[in-house]
């Protein structure tokens, strides 16, 4: 079964969607005292922070009469758009108000390990009622985001099940041009619970299933004692800049408009789609790199934490909705309104005509690429409801440890690495590298070059293969960006010898 029919600051921030002002929120914390906080790093400390993020307790406006609690970046989701100059330096205050320590991590960045945000590399948490100063320099330029980085398991008010999530900005030293304003759009999913979830469906993928990798799942489960299925998260509530369609003002556009929409999946394990009627993106960035050959498509698709960044010429009046080619998920809220100077009336949603998703649509037309100094390989695999109920993830047969955390694969400085992924399970699996970027070579069995990204979609039974140089020495952290698959075995750590 198809699970998606399975389940129905200041000035330089997001709108907030219907934040709750700070005097109803000490009601809802009631009269905790809250501890005295010590900074976990020194220093700098004299000098004024160009960003203070605060993680605690926010009460989120959905929609009409639906508020959300779930812990937030400011009180806000989604947190304050960050805009960073890439190359300069950057002084970031992160207070933890929680009782529970935490990570932040920024996504995309080529982070030492000390503020990767990642305890799987060795960063420190940030103590509950605790604060760290991290200093950075930002880079590469492009759209990046930040977001908490901790093992949820069973718990659906942890990890990247919450609002703790917000985007980033790096400036480029040189300004992009061809469009005339920026909006910027973070999807995300709210209220989860479990289910005895079915198969992730990945048709929408181009690239043909292979049957070697089907035959090696059916075994597994054939040979496994368990015949159930393990559990899966399913939503409620859905939005966009966490709000629910047809809530809060839509998106004001002129005729000739230029717009650059550029498009978060903040969700914590849904693969998500865009579509806007009448009109098509032309992606000139994914996960922050300019693609080699700008395309205009007429959906966007985005696994957990990919992003682009697309420009939308506004030539068909009307007032529409943008959102989701799910209809379940669209009529619970993942979608917003997109109305012309001077239109009114309903707005107005068409289906788009059927359309695979082919990451190689933006690569270079050679695809030559250098050959690597070695090809990693790996098999992914599920053993349904292995662990207490939940699907057990390995990478070639070994599920990661949080205990030992032990690297199972060894780099070399400066080599150039090839990943032979695999995947013998059905479920679509965006695959992202920390502190690095890869290169797409091989996806769909298609060969492909150009493309940069640090997270990709690695459909049911199919390949992939990706490229990257060791740059950037310490424990680096490989990993599907599904926070279920990630919290049951499937990460791997590389280290630098």
């Amino acid at each position: 079964m198809d699970r998606r029919k399975f389940i129905l600051s200041a000035g330089l921030a997001l709108p907030a969607a219907g934040v709750i002002p700070a005097s109803v929120l000490a009601l809802v914390k009631g009269s905790h005292k809250e501890t005295e906080r010590k900074p976990a790093v020194v220093a700098d400390q004299k000098q004024k922070a160009d960003y203070t993020i605060r993680i605690g307790t926010g009460l989120v406006e959905v929609g009409p009469q639906h508020i959300i609690s779930t812990t937030t970046y400011n009180g806000q989701f989604p947190g304050p758009l960050l805009r960073f100059k890439e190359g300069q330096r950057t002084i970031v205050d992160i207070y933890n108000d929680t009782d529970s320590p935490e990570q932040l991590h920024w996504h995309g960045q080529f982070m030492p390990v000390s503020v990767d945000g990642s305890a799987e590399e060795g960063t420190p948490y940030i103590p509950a009622h605790s604060m760290r100063r991290e200093i950075f320099i930002p880079g590469p330029s492009g759209l990046r985001f930040y977001h908490t980085h901790t093992i949820a398991g069973g718990n659906l008010n942890a990890g990247q099940y919450s609002g703790q999530v917000g985007p980033v900005y790096i400036e480029p030293k040189v300004k992009p041009n061809g469009y005339d304003r920026e909006e910027f759009l973070m999807l995300k999913e709210f209220e989860p619970y479990f289910m005895r979830g079915g198969d992730m469906a990945s048709d929408f993928l181009s690239g043909p299933v292979i049957p070697e990798l089907k035959a090696m799942q059916d075994k597994r489960e054939k040979d496994s004692p368990i015949k159930t299925k393990g559990y899966e998260v399913g939503y409620k509530t859905f939005t966009i800049n966490g709000r629910q369609l047809g809530h809060g003002k839509p998106i004001e556009v002129k005729y000739g408009e230029r717009i650059l929409f550029h498009v978060v999946n903040g969700s914590g394990s849904e693969i998500r789609s865009l579509a806007l009627p009448g009109h098509t993106f032309k992606v000139i960035a994914m996960d922050g790199f300019t693609v080699p050959n700008p395309a205009e498509v007429p959906v966007l698709w985005l696994g957990t934490a990919e992003r682009i960044s697309a420009v939308v010429e506004m030539k068909h009046p009307g007032v529409w909705v943008m959102g989701d080619l799910a209809d379940d998920d669209r009529g619970h809220g993942m979608g917003t309104i997109i109305q012309y100077a001077g239109q009114k009336g309903k707005p107005q949603w068409v289906t788009p005509k059927p359309f695979l998703w082919d990451y190689t649509l933006f690569g270079k037309k050679n695809a030559h690429v250098p050959e690597p100094d070695e090809v990693i390989k790996m098999i992914f695999s599920k053993d349904n409801a292995a662990d207490n109920g939940f699907n057990r993830w390995t990478i070639n047969g070994v599920a990661f440890n949080m205990k030992d955390m032990k690297p199972m694969f060894h780099l070399k400085k400066g080599k150039r690495y090839r990943l032979q992924m695999r995947n013998a399970s059905d479920d679509i699996h965006p695959m992202h590298l920390h502190r690095h970027s890869f290169e797409l070579t091989k996806i769909g069995g298609k060969h492909t070059s150009g493309i940069m990204k640090d997270v990709a979609m690695l459909g049911g039974f199919q390949e992939m293969e990706v490229d990257f140089v060791a740059d950037n020495p310490g424990l680096t952290l490989f990993h599907c960006h599904m926070q279920l698959h990630m919290d049951f075995g499937f990460m791997a750590l590389f280290d630098y010898v």
